[in-house]
């Protein structure tokens, strides 16, 4: 018979952990033991997956990695801030992707190596109540993003365009831009596009050329 006690006891905050590698779900389900208040309801291995389970389960909050099979967690957070808050836990501290998460509806950002099981415990409560909840490092990256959206660029390029073409001078090939940023190759195409215009240039030999002389 149960408690009468236990009828106090708030809910558990129900969790989907979506990540491609089955260690770091291994090690997220240990941190989030049922001592936390947490209980973990699925898991997915890619961003199919996440979406299907999330619309299936609705869980309080997701945790969601970038760069996942089928579909990053980036062009999923939208669809899943529909049911259920979304903290994005993933390996990439990028600017941009801080910016762009946030902007689909990402209410926290915490990077891999950069909290302690019990902040990673204190961030799920925090972004199931709906407070945004950002890792230190994702924090400034914010922040700096927001300035450097807010400063003139002569080129007339985005932050994120300004991020590719530098990429290209290194020679990246688009492929590489897109693992480097965590961004769909198709992405970085329709980019590299639009930088063309921008400068007015035929090419990414010309392209790159350009950007040497002038930066």
């Amino acid at each position: 018979m149960r408690d009468a006690r236990d009828a106090t006891l708030p809910e558990p905050v129900t969790a989907l952990v979506a990540d491609d590698n089955a260690v770091v779900r291994a090690v997220l389900r240990d941190m989030l033991h049922p001592g936390t208040g947490i209980r973990v309801i699925a898991e997915a291995g890619d961003g199919q997956q996440a979406l299907h389970a999330a619309a299936q389960l609705k869980p309080d909050v997701v945790l969601l990695d970038q760069r996942m099979p089928l579909r990053n967690g980036l062009s999923a957070i939208a669809a899943i801030s529909q049911h259920s808050k979304v903290l994005m836990l993933t390996r990439i501290s990028d600017d941009e992707l801080v910016v762009d998460a946030v902007r689909a509806g990402a209410v926290g950002f915490l990077v891999h190596g950069q909290f302690t099981p019990a902040e990673l415990v204190q961030a799920i409560h925090a972004v199931a109540g709906g407070e945004a909840h950002l890792s230190p490092s994702a924090a400034r990256a914010l922040m700096a993003a927001v300035r450097e959206r807010n400063a003139p660029d002569p080129h007339g390029l985005s932050p994120r365009e300004r991020q590719i073409m530098e990429l290209m001078v290194a020679g990246e090939p688009n492929h590489r831009i897109s693992s480097r940023l965590g961004i769909a190759e198709k992405t970085v195409r329709n980019q590299v596009s639009q930088i063309y215009r921008k400068l007015n240039v035929r090419n990414r030999a010309q392209a790159v050329l350009y950007w040497m002389q002038r930066r």
